[in-house]
Formats: C-alpha cells, sequence, structure tokens
C-alpha cells in the first residue's frame, strides 16, 4: 500500500496517520492551556483607598430583605459614587473564593460609605454610578425609614413613591441660582382669624407653630396659604404644601404667582409629564427653588431648610397613597414637622376627625374664625322642613322638592345655579318598575345601568348591553331609576329651564372655571367648578345617599362634600342661598345649616373615644385568603391587649372587563390599569421591575374568582408602632419561608366600615 504524501496537492485534507497524532496531541494541549487560563480568576479592580465599602439599599419591595447591603467601590468609581447616588449593582448569587459569583443586576441607592464590613464575606463590587446625581439626602432617608415603620412597609416601597424616575438628559442641564428671598407679604385676609396675625409672625420669626386651620367659606383661601409660603421665604426658610387634586393645585400656584411673580416657586403635579416633571423636583432637590406646592407625591420632595409642611382639606380620600405601604400624607407631614423641626398646618373648609384628634391632644392648636365672620362669609342654608311639607306634601320624598325649584328658579336671574348629584352618569343603578329588585347582568349579575335617554341597558362589571331585559323576579320588563345620575339630572333640568344653559362637570370633563352668566351647573361631589362671582345658589341632593355609606365616615364626608360646594356660593348677604336635600334633623345637616364644621368634628371624635375607634386607636387590616390570613395570625406576635375583630367577608376586587365591540384593544388596557390602581396590593405582591432606574412597579393582584377575609387589629393610643412592628416581622418570616400566598396588611385604614 502507497502512503499519503505529506506534501499534497493544495487544499488536500488528507493526512498521515502519525500527523494526526501529532495534530491530535496540539488539540488537546491548546484546550487544557485554554481551560487553565479561563479557571484564573480575573484580575479584579482596584478598590478605593478611602472608604471602600457602600451601604446600599437595593430595589427590593420584600419584607424579609428591607435591611442595607454592603458591596466594594472600584477605584475608578470612588468620587462618584456617594451617599445619595443610584448605582447599579448585582444582587444575589454565592461566594466563590475572594469574590462573588452569579445573581441578578439590580437599582440601589447608596445611604453611608464605610471603612470596613460587619460582613465576613467577599463583597461583590459596584457595577456602575448611574448618576452621580445625589438623590436621596440624609434627611429624606430618615423620613422615608420613619414612614416605612409606621405602615408596616418597606424602606425600598416608600422610596418609590419618593423618588421620581430619573431622566439623564434633564440631569446634564445646568442647576439656575435661587433667587434672593421676597420682602414678607401684607396680612390680607388672614386679619378675620383669631391668631391669623400670631402665625404670620411666628413663621417670620423662624418659629414652628402647628395648627389646625378651619377657613372661612369663599374664594380667598388659596391667597392665604400663598401668604403663609411667602411669610416662611421671606424668612430664608422652605415651605410645602400638598393639596388634594390639580385644579387646586393650580388654584395656590395662581395666587403664588401673583404675589410672588416667577421663579420663587414650583408646582409637581403628574400632569407635567414625567419629564418636567423631574426637572422641577431637581430643582428642589439641588435648592433651587424652596416653596413647592403639589398633589400627594409631592408630599416626599426634598425642600431645603423646611420651614413649614401644610396640607389642604386632609379628609379627601386623595390623600391616601394607593400604592404599599399606603400612607397618608397627614401622617407623613406630621413626621417631616416633628423630625425638621418645621411649622404644621392642616386646613381646610372643614375639620376632620383625624385633625380634631391633634387639637385635643394638644399636639396642635385650632386657627378658626369668630362666628360674625362665619356669618359675613356663608351663604344661608336651607333644609326642607315642616313648613315647606306643609305647603308641598311630597316635599320630602321628592328628589327636587317645590323649595329647590324656588332657589334654583331666583338664582338663575342673578348668576349661575350649581347642582351637585353624588353620582355620575344617566341612570347608575336601575330596578325593576314593579317589584323594586335590582336590575341584573344575565352574563355576570353585575349592576346594569342606563346610559343615555335612548334606554340602552349596559353592565358596569363586564360593560355587555344588555338587550330584552325582564326581571328575574316578577319577569317585569319596565325599569326604573334606583339612583339618578349627573347626565340625567342635566337632562330633566335642561327640560325645566329650556332657556338656560346645562353645563355637566364630572369625571369624563372636569370643568375649572364658569362665567359669571345664568346657567345651570351639574356636578359631581370633588369637581364642582368655581364661578367667577360666586354662585348665586346651589342645590345639594341626594344627601341620603352620602349619608348612608355603610361607613364609618360617611357623615364626615357628606359634610365635606357639602361644604366645599357650598363655599362656592355667594355669602348670604349677596343673596347666596343653598338647599339640602336630606333629612333635616342628621347631625351632618345640622353642622352644615349652622356652619359648624368644628362641632361636629368634637362630636364625632368624643363618641369615638368612647366606643375605642380610629383616631383615638390605632387598626391594622389584614386581608387575603382564610389560609393565608390565619397563616399570619399563627406567626404574629401581638401586642398585649389587641382586640381582633372577624374575619369576616371581605369583597372582591372589580371584575375583569369583557371585550365588547364598543371597547377596543387601548379602552380595555387603560381600564385595567385603573383597576389594578385601585386593587392596591403590598409590597409582596409586587414584581421585581426596575423602579429607580425609571420603570414603574407592576402590581399583582389575587385572582377575582379568590375568597377573601379581613381581620381588623386594634391597639390602643401608643402602641401602633409595635403592632407595626410585628406585622411586619410576620411578613417577613412568612416570606422567608419560600412562596406564599399573598396577605395584604395596612396601618391604619380609611375604609374600616
Amino acid at each position: 500500500m502507497g502512503e499519503h504524501s505529506a506534501e499534497g496537492p493544495a487544499g488536500d485534507e488528507s493526512t498521515a496517520p502519525g500527523e494526526q497524532l501529532e495534530i491530535s496531541v496540539a488539540s488537546a494541549r491548546k484546550a487544557a492551556r485554554s481551560a487553565v487560563k479561563s479557571a484564573k480568576p480575573k484580575k479584579q479592580p482596584e478598590l478605593a483607598a478611602e472608604l471602600p465599602v457602600a451601604r446600599i439599599v437595593v430595589d427590593k419591595a420584600l419584607s424579609h430583605l428591607d435591611q442595607f447591603f454592603d458591596y466594594a467601590v472600584p477605584a475608578s468609581m470612588s468620587a462618584d459614587a456617594q451617599p445619595g447616588v443610584r448605582v447599579r449593582v448585582r444582587f444575589g448569587g454565592h461566594a466563590a473564593g475572594d469574590r462573588r459569583r452569579g445573581g441578578g443586576l439590580i437599582d440601589g441607592i447608596i445611604v453611608e460609605r464605610l471603612a470596613t464590613s460587619d460582613y465576613s464575606g467577599p463583597l461583590a463590587r459596584i457595577e456602575r454610578v448611574l448618576s452621580p446625581e445625589p438623590v436621596l439626602p440624609d434627611r429624606m432617608l430618615d423620613l422615608a425609614r420613619a414612614v416605612a415603620d409606621r405602615y408596616a412597609g418597606t424602606l425600598a416601597d416608600v422610596l418609590s413613591l419618593a423618588l421620581p424616575p430619573r431622566h439623564a438628559r434633564v440631569e446634564a442641564e445646568p442647576a439656575e441660582e435661587p433667587l434672593p428671598a421676597p420682602p414678607r407679604p401684607e396680612t390680607g385676609s388672614w386679619a378675620r382669624y383669631e391668631g391669623g396675625q400670631d402665625i404670620l409672625d411666628a413663621l417670620s420669626a423662624g418659629e414652628s407653630p402647628r395648627s389646625v386651620w378651619t377657613a372661612l367659606p369663599g374664594p380667598t383661601w388659596p391667597d392665604e396659604i400663598a401668604r403663609l409660603m411667602a411669610t416662611c421665604l421671606a424668612a430664608g426658610r422652605g415651605a410645602l404644601v400638598v393639596l388634594p387634586d390639580g385644579k387646586a393645585v393650580g388654584r395656590v400656584d395662581e395666587a403664588l404667582e401673583h404675589l410672588l411673580g416667577r421663579g420663587r416657586h414650583i408646582a409637581l403635579t403628574a400632569d407635567a409629564g414625567p419629564e418636567e416633571r423631574y426637572r422641577r423636583w431637581l430643582a428642589v432637590s439641588r435648592g433651587t427653588v424652596k416653596a413647592v406646592v403639589g398633589t400627594r407625591a409631592a408630599m416626599f420632595a426634598p425642600v431645603a431648610d423646611l420651614g413649614l409642611v401644610a396640607l389642604w382639606d386632609d379628609g379627601d380620600s386623595a390623600h391616601a397613597e394607593l400604592h404599599a405601604p399606603q400612607p397618608h400624607v397627614r401622617e407623613v407631614l406630621v413626621v417631616r414637622a416633628l423630625r425638621e423641626r418645621s411649622a404644621f398646618l392642616v386646613g381646610g373648609l372643614t375639620t376632620s376627625v383625624d385633625a380634631a384628634q391633634l387639637v385635643r391632644s394638644g399636639w396642635a392648636q385650632p386657627l378658626e374664625a369668630v362666628r360674625t365672620e362665619v356669618r359675613a362669609a356663608a351663604p344661608l342654608v336651607r333644609t326642607v322642613g315642616d313648613l315647606d311639607v306643609a305647603r308641598d306634601e311630597a316635599a320630602r320624598t321628592a328628589r327636587l322638592p317645590s323649595l329647590a325649584w324656588d332657589i334654583a328658579r331666583r338664582g338663575l336671574e342673578t348668576g349661575p345655579v350649581l347642582v351637585q348629584v353624588p353620582r355620575r352618569g344617566y341612570v347608575p343603578h336601575a330596578a325593576c318598575q314593579r317589584c323594586r329588585a335590582s336590575a341584573r347582568c344575565g352574563g355576570c349579575a353585575g349592576p346594569l345601568e342606563l346610559t343615555g335617554s335612548d334606554g340602552a341597558l349596559v353592565c358596569s362589571w363586564c360593560g355587555r348591553h344588555e338587550v330584552g331585559w325582564r326581571c328575574q323576579e316578577c319577569g317585569g320588563a319596565q325599569l326604573r331609576a334606583s339612583i339618578v345620575g349627573a347626565r340625567r339630572t342635566a337632562e330633566e333640568l335642561g327640560r325645566a329651564f329650556p332657556r338656560v344653559p346645562v353645563r355637566t362637570s364630572g369625571r369624563d370633563a372636569v370643568l375649572s372655571v364658569v362665567p359669571d352668566v345664568p346657567a345651570l351647573v351639574v356636578a359631581t361631589p370633588g369637581a364642582e367648578p368655581v364661578a367667577a362671582g360666586g354662585y348665586a345658589a346651589a342645590l345639594l341632593l341626594d344627601g341620603w345617599l352620602l349619608l348612608n355609606r355603610p361607613d364609618l365616615r360617611a357623615g364626615e364626608e357628606a359634610l365635606r362634600r357639602w361644604l366645599a360646594a357650598a363655599s362656592l356660593v355667594r355669602p348670604a348677604s349677596a343673596g347666596g342661598a343653598v338647599v339640602i336635600v336630606a333629612e333635616p334633623t342628621l347631625r351632618a345637616v345640622q353642622a352644615l345649616v349652622r356652619w359648624d364644621p368644628q362641632g361636629f368634628a368634637r362630636t364625632e371624635l368624643g363618641e369615638r373615644h368612647e366606643l375605642g375607634l380610629p383616631p383615638v386607636s390605632r387598626m391594622a387590616s389584614v386581608t387575603g385568603s382564610p389560609t393565608a390570613v390565619a397563616d399570619l395570625m399563627r406567626l404574629v406576635r401581638l401586642p398585649q391587649d389587641t382586640d381582633i375583630l372577624g374575619p369576616v367577608p371581605a369583597p372582591l376586587p372589580p371584575r375583569p372587563a369583557v371585550a365588547t365591540p364598543a371597547r377596543n384593544a387601548k379602552t380595555r388596557a387603560k381600564s385595567a390599569a385603573a383597576r389594578a390602581a385601585i386593587e392596591r396590593p403590598p409590597a409582596e405582591a409586587s414584581t421585581d421591575i426596575p423602579l429607580w432606574g425609571g420603570t414603574t412597579r407592576a402590581q399583582v393582584g389575587p385572582p377575582p374568582e379568590e375568597r377573601r377575609e379581613r381581620i381588623l387589629l386594634r391597639v390602643s393610643p401608643g402602641r401602633g408602632a409595635e403592632l407595626a412592628a410585628a406585622l411586619k416581622a410576620a411578613q417577613a418570616l412568612r416570606m422567608s419561608r419560600g412562596p406564599s400566598e399573598p396577605v395584604w396588611v395596612r396601618m391604619d385604614p380609611l375604609d374600616i366600615g
């Protein structure tokens, strides 16, 4: 047999057997060298010469991970990796020799730099400094920790509420120089209040008074808030005011601009958009601006040299945060006032029971006007009394008794008339004409509502159009309105006053201002526009609907909504009149007639004190499946003498909408997002989506089919912190054992029934 030549033609892949063995050995040696090379540890970057350890809070909103973690600081990042800046780190993994392997990248914030770590193992290194911009000063970290502890939450969740998403382009913009302090403003309408001059003098002198302010009716309260803030700025200190909605923020913003001009204050609202909002937030963080007005999220605004924190209309549910740990603005501002030694003011046209408790405890002082000033500013309030019944037998049961028609007719001769309707829509609830049984959807058993004058029936749960409806109780086919909405009311009034324009303001379209001309303005509570010259009259309809809510705060909330509408009416001396259609003997109705919200709050507080109900006591709600709630209650070590109320069935979340031809994909997505916000899930039910880097935390709630239970836990005053710590420890223990069913824990719930 002939041998193959080693010098075969080009491209010949054949080799001799000896050459094949040599090639195989060479390949093996090369592979071995590569393996040895890859096994050698990579050269680690040199660590910082000074303070090489960074203590970091990571974006992990889990109870058992609510702590700081130590990381090594590379020398190349030492200058930028300062306390308060955002970084990217590797979380998790395992120790491998003198280094750590595995884990995933996550956002974090440096809270301090240390010389050594108390962790004995190898430290993972900071992967990247996202921005050298300090966003978390020590005072804000201290506030966030205090809020998390009060509400049995995690520091990461509170920081997700306090810090807006980052925008690199905005951070690259240079900081502007702050304007000099303005001169102290005049007293203005504060002269009408007992102690009004005193609080302005105290702020001007750098003192920190605490007040519960009951504002007089009328359009002057935005200017009064602006004068408080301007007085604080004149003394060289910062001011923060939180309001319930963008409409109220706009009124105070306008008053501040009129008083101070531009450049000395900033409005923080979601309407500005994420980039502009971050730009304004940075102006506050950098000290360019020291006066902030805003909605709920502004409670964490990092105002420098804080001299005043103020809250307007603390009874509005918009001040209760929807996301974990669900803090209330009032309580956050109380903590800020204590920790930053600033003045505190909670004000409104009414006095909440919680604010009355601050006065009763001696922590704050009342700031009110004398009765002569109240009578001079308030409109005349009328109820449907015995004389009206004698004249009109149907007055007590009619939705619009003759007294209301007369007041509206006279009011339209001189200006606009406001009509407050507690429900939006056309006929929010329909019932059988024959047996009065509620009309229900044939698909999901949800309540049916009439959406317009054409009589179309639509389910408010699944959106299904009901055709050929018949009552399941009696077989009737005729419907009646069990609750009439704003649009139906506007239609009826339009027919009654055909020559008068009718405007509506509600969820679909909220009006801010209406002209001072005769018109009927039908609005839902909270959406009442301001009339340029004040309303000539106001009709407050369906008062029973607000008062009959199965909630501890029903009377308080009804009075708050009525006073908000009635305060937009001209004073009685100018002919302003208000008609309330409700039982005249009820306490809330009488408080409206006398315009005495302080007396109502004090009476309510006295009754709750006797019964041991909030705000005298502290409460927590524990909600979840029966198995999960029982599991948590087995683990929790409650404070001594804790009252356990329940368990009782808890309401299920809203049913998911079913696609119909009238609902496109975009509308369904918005509805799903709104339902997710209403669900209010806790930190333990959240997914690990990076938040501080610019995205949002996705909330995951229980499936609608799951049966829920709720337990209320009540402790005596002074034991709330102990209760919160116990519940948080139990949650952490459940999470550390592995995946488990979520349990919703909320401190100081608003809706306790």
